[in-house]
């Protein structure tokens, strides 16, 4: 008896022995649809880089930019639901098909700048945490990309200088927008973009000009308008399956990791926009504000989408919009 329970001792000893390290240490690999240069993706290698640190390297996240891991961008909520990737960022927005509260940043018109941009979050982060969980997810950070702004081969001064244009828009706000100025209204992920431009099958695009740097717009596109008409925030989740796998240690590491580098990256996101203005300028782009005409015409284009957005989505979204509105002063 003795014998046979120093055995079995004896072989747990050596399976904990030889299958701890491997226990230890957790890898997970993080899809990102943006290019290495764009400042989203650097960011993401930045809290990697923060996490195995704090975690002594037991929690390892391996950042695979410009969709690598074959997952589309308006596919990694699922993606990440599913367990198909361990983590993933994703424009809210681009994914309302699945949760349509994720929408809300992109009304237009609705948020003026970065400080109504954050009261906003505040606002209706608790609720998209909570849609997201229900997805299988946790959300560990969210962070803006820079205003908007219409890049275009042709000048476009009025509502009538817009009609036919091949726009690349984001999701239904946007396209219902562009329809209403005249334009075709195209819906396409980043990646797909340049091949659109080069192309001719888009004659404009509407993104930030951190995107528009990245891509080399000035290759295909002449004029950039900041038009500012919506804001779009990405969020950086986690599948809860592997969250929960986690240590308490880590899990609190990582959380108090991931609040205080999204101050850091909102600071970079807000001095992106005059920086690559800039850029754009120097690789022979014209930058300039919408033309009072062009964004009255917007406006009108666009008066309707609030109480649209409300009707369509429903829960909380009047609650949401009506309390960012108050603190807003709107």
């Amino acid at each position: 008896m003795f014998n046979r329970l120093s055995s079995a001792a004896i072989a747990a000893a050596v399976v904990v022995g030889i299958s701890s390290p491997v226990l230890a240490e957790t890898k997970w690999d993080v899809s990102i649809p943006w290019g290495a240069s764009e400042f989203h993706t650097k960011d993401a290698v930045a809290f990697a880089a923060a996490v195995k640190e704090a975690t002594g390297g037991e929690v390892v996240m391996t950042v695979h930019a410009g969709g690598s891991l074959g997952v589309r961008h308006n596919e990694s909520l699922r993606a990440i639901e599913d367990g198909l990737v361990a983590m993933g960022e994703f424009a809210a927005f681009v994914n309302v098909g699945d949760v349509p509260i994720l929408g809300v940043e992109s009304i237009p018109f609705l948020i003026s700048n970065y400080a109504d941009l954050r009261i906003m979050q505040d606002i209706v982060r608790p609720t998209w945490e909570a849609e997201l969980m229900k997805r299988n997810q946790k959300m560990l950070y969210s962070v803006p990309w820079p205003s908007q702004n219409f890049f275009t081969k042709k000048k476009i001064e009025s509502k009538a200088d817009m009609k036919g244009i091949r726009m690349r828009t984001y999701d239904a706000n946007t396209a219902t927008m562009v329809s209403n100025l005249g334009m075709v209204a195209l819906q396409l992920n980043s990646a797909d973009v340049v091949p659109a431009l080069a192309t001719g099958k888009v004659d404009a695009v509407m993104t930030s000009g951190s995107t528009a740097v990245a891509q080399k717009y000035w290759e295909f596109l002449k004029h950039t308008y900041n038009t500012n008409h919506l804001w779009a925030s990405n969020v950086m989740n986690v599948n809860l399956d592997m969250w929960n796998a986690l240590s308490p240690a880590h899990q609190k590491a990582i959380e108090g990791l991931a609040r205080k580098m999204e101050r850091d990256f909102w600071v970079i996101s807000e001095a992106e926009h005059k920086k690559r203005m800039a850029q754009l300028v120097k690789n022979g782009m014209t930058v300039q504000a919408a033309t009072p005409a062009l964004k009255a015409a917007m406006i009108a284009a666009t008066v309707t989408m609030e109480a649209d957005f409300i009707k369509r989505v429903g829960g909380k979204s009047a609650e949401i919009i009506a309390a960012y509105r108050k603190r807003a002063g709107k």
